[in-house]
């Protein structure tokens, strides 16, 4: 239905197999597009760069979003190859766990103004060095969830810190609109992936989405990757600033 030959999209965020920024890659590959594929450290490169070899990543290399430099080195070499970018996916957060485990409101400062950094900020930073990339216009995703907007339980200072990303968002979609980059947040339900296992009784939220989901399914990486494949295309040139659920449902039952 549509495609992404000649486009060349940098995604930032697999640690592994069952990533989803792993699946957005695959689906972005799918579909035609070049790849450029980061991971974090030393420590992820062995998990990571066998996963960017198989789909042919043009452009890999380390980028830990909070060393000084580190995202404009890579953005340097990447322009001096490329010349262009197309697409951005941003599928990297944290928090630290004793912040994560207790209540919002006991959360440190620290704690606090780490999590918005790595989740909210990078995305920023980010998307200000694709902008000068993106002269024919292009996308920029991120990752959400549904406790952005409601309460779940355990998922905690996460909230307001995905809160905080959606409005991004939108301001950043209406910021970027008239330079034709679309900006977007794409939201699935619980996922099994490294990130998630952090949470507290995970194991019940994903119990819970796939008993509450009318289609009783849990999402995968692949459900994520589609639709960021989609919104990456030509076609979803009109579309901006969404939050777009990815979750059988799962968000529309509470």
């Amino acid at each position: 239905m549509f495609s992404l030959a000649g486009q060349k999209a940098l995604v930032v965020g697999i640690a592994n197999e069952h990533s989803i920024a792993w699946g957005c890659a695959r689906a972005l590959r799918a579909q035609g597009a070049d790849l450029a594929v980061t991971w974090l450290n030393d420590k992820a490169e062995p998990h990571v760069r066998p996963l960017a070899e198989a789909l042919g990543a043009e452009i890999v290399g380390p980028l830990d979003v909070t060393q000084p430099g580190a995202a404009e080195s890579f953005f340097a070499d990447l322009a001096g190859r490329w010349g262009r970018l197309d697409t951005l996916v941003h599928s990297i957060a944290f928090a630290p766990r004793a912040d994560l485990h207790g209540r919002v409101v006991d959360c440190s400062a620290e704690g606090f103004a780490l999590a918005m950094d790595i989740s909210v900020h990078s995305f920023l930073r980010l998307i200000r060095l694709s902008e000068p990339l993106m002269t024919g216009g292009g996308t920029c995703l991120s990752v959400s969830f549904f406790g952005a907007s409601r309460v779940v339980a355990h998922y905690n200072m996460m909230g307001p810190v995905k809160a905080a990303l959606e409005s991004v968002v939108r301001y950043a979609a209406a910021e970027l609109g008239p330079a034709g980059i679309r900006v977007h947040a794409l939201s699935p339900g619980p996922l099994a992936t490294r990130a998630a296992s952090g949470i507290d009784h995970f194991d019940e939220l994903l119990e819970d989405a796939a008993q509450r989901a009318p289609t009783h399914h849990l999402s995968t990486i692949d459900d994520v990757g589609a639709m960021a494949a989609f919104l990456a295309a030509p076609e979803a040139r009109n579309l901006t600033g969404g939050i777009h659920d990815i979750d059988g449902g799962y968000s529309i039952t509470a």
